[in-house]
């Protein structure tokens, strides 16, 4: 009977040391290969040179290193990249290279579809096919670093878990792999230009908070009355307006860091003076700035961009009460890599 391998990719550095030490070996070899796996990222036990040939045909028979896959990459005109990433069970995320003048920004999933129902997300209708794990995550940004690195001439310099997934639902594995981005033995990026977008899950924000964590949430909120932000999303049912406010008060106490509201004004559901004016009492209760979003249609009439009228409206009523506002672009429609577009279609 064939022997199932570990994952060597689950195995922290002191099981690596101590499966070396089992092994009649030095424990400094465990040292040398979580280097391999994490700081250069390595796809196979044959990449690892400074390690004997005896040594890697041990790891080859004990572990397997369940690398991604870029099954394809797609070009936006706007410099835009989309990747299809292929995962070891052959189930397909993508994630998005965004460039501008001054920075790269990758968007990584960590879902593989869905846990949440929001009816304008191409993302939901896939439904949740299972989590991602840590390392899942770490490659993709590896890969869009890369990707930075040959098309741009420079390294990434932020992320943002706005995807394909909630964060929120699989907030262990995201916790893991951000450790290991961060980490000096990872890729030693800084926490602060991180961004994970939740739609709203008020118990995993105060846990968020209560961990401590380092980066800078973001939420996806859309509306600011129950009523419409259960038609559009509604898991808000489960998860009201109240809950969700009473939780970001709980994370800024906590954290002294700013709320990021993303929005998204769509014609003839959340265009009208009464919901700019919900939002700006949504926004009093913590410092918070409102990114307005561009719309991406998915092939639904439901859903349609509303007038630059509208869009005006939210923001001079938004300026007029002191709250900082932002007006996106989106990027990448060409190849659907939009915000809310990514759903596999390759």
């Amino acid at each position: 009977m064939e022997i199932k391998k570990k994952d060597i990719r689950a195995l922290t550095k002191d099981q690596l040391r101590e499966f070396f030490v089992n092994n009649g070996d030095k424990a400094f070899r465990g040292n040398q290969v979580y280097e391999w796996l994490w700081q250069k990222s390595a796809h196979s036990f044959e990449d690892m040179t400074n390690i004997s040939l005896k040594t890697r045909q041990i790891l080859e028979d004990n572990f397997v290193i369940n690398h991604i896959r870029v099954d394809q990459m797609q070009r936006s005109e706007d410099g835009t990249i989309k990747n299809a990433v292929r995962l070891h069970d052959d189930l397909v995320v993508e994630s998005v290279l965004i460039p501008t003048a001054t920075r790269t920004t990758a968007c990584v999933s960590s879902q593989v579809g869905c846990s949440l129902d929001c009816k304008f997300c191409a993302t939901a209708r896939l439904k949740r096919m299972r989590n991602l794990n840590p390392d899942e995550i770490y490659d993709q940004v590896v890969a869009i670093d890369n990707e930075s690195r040959l098309y741009h001439n420079r390294p990434l310099s932020n992320i943002v878990f706005m995807g394909m997934g909630e964060p929120l639902m699989n907030y262990k594995n995201v916790i893991k792999a951000i450790d290991k981005i961060t980490s000096d033995e990872g890729l030693g990026m800084s926490p602060k230009r991180i961004v994970v977008s939740t739609s709203g899950v008020p118990k995993m924000i105060k846990k968020m908070a209560d961990d401590e964590v380092k980066f800078k949430l973001a939420v996806s909120l859309h509306s600011a009355i129950d009523e419409v932000r259960t038609s559009i999303m509604p898991f808000n049912a489960t998860f009201p307006l109240n809950d969700l406010r009473e939780a970001l008060e709980y994370w800024y106490s906590k954290t002294k860091n700013r709320i990021t509201y993303e929005y998204v004004v769509w014609d003839g559901i959340n265009d009208q003076r009464k919901d700019v004016d919900a939002l700006v009492q949504f926004c009093k209760f913590a410092p918070s700035k409102v990114n307005l979003i561009e719309y991406n249609p998915i092939d639904d009439g439901m859903f349609q961009q509303a007038s630059s009228k509208a869009i005006d409206m939210y923001v001079s009523v938004l300026e007029t009460n002191n709250i900082t506002v932002t007006v996106r672009r989106s990027r990448g429609k060409d190849i659907d890599a939009a915000c809310g577009q990514l759903a596999n279609k390759t």
